[in-house]
C-alpha cells in the first residue's frame, strides 16, 4: 500500500497482492489519513467485479460520516451496479473533481 499526499486529499494506491488483504490493511491503518479526504486507486487492476468494491463500503461511510470523502479510481466496474454510496470514477482526475464538489456542498452546508 502506497500513500501520497496531495493538495486536499491523499491517495492510496493498491499495486499487487489481494484486494482483500488490501482492504484489511487500509482498514487496520487508516487512522493515520482519517481526517483526509481519501482516493483509494485500484485502477492497475482491471479485472475488478463489484463485489471485490463493496469491501470499502463501511470504510467508505466512515469518511462520509466525518465530512471528508472517500473515493475509488476504477474502470472494470459499472457505477450502475454498485449502491449509491460507494464513489467509484475512472480516473484520479475525476476523483479531483469529486472530492472539490464534495467540499463545496459541504461547505453551502448540504
Amino acid at each position: 500500500m502506497n500513500t501520497e499526499k496531495k493538495e486536499n486529499y491523499v491517495i492510496v494506491k493498491h499495486e499487487k497482492g489481494s484486494l482483500t488483504d488490501f482492504i484489511t490493511a487500509f482498514t487496520k491503518h487508516h487512522e493515520n489519513i482519517e481526517n483526509e479526504n481519501v482516493v483509494v486507486d485500484l485502477s492497475a487492476n482491471n479485472k475488478l467485479k463489484a463485489d471485490d468494491l463493496l469491501g470499502f463500503l463501511e470504510i467508505s461511510n466512515l469518511y462520509r460520516n466525518h465530512n471528508k470523502s472517500f473515493v475509488i479510481i476504477n474502470n472494470s466496474v459499472s457505477i450502475d451496479d454498485l449502491p449509491e454510496d460507494l464513489i467509484v470514477v475512472p480516473t484520479e482526475k475525476e476523483a479531483e473533481d469529486m472530492i472539490q464538489m464534495d467540499e463545496i456542498q459541504r461547505e453551502l452546508g448540504f
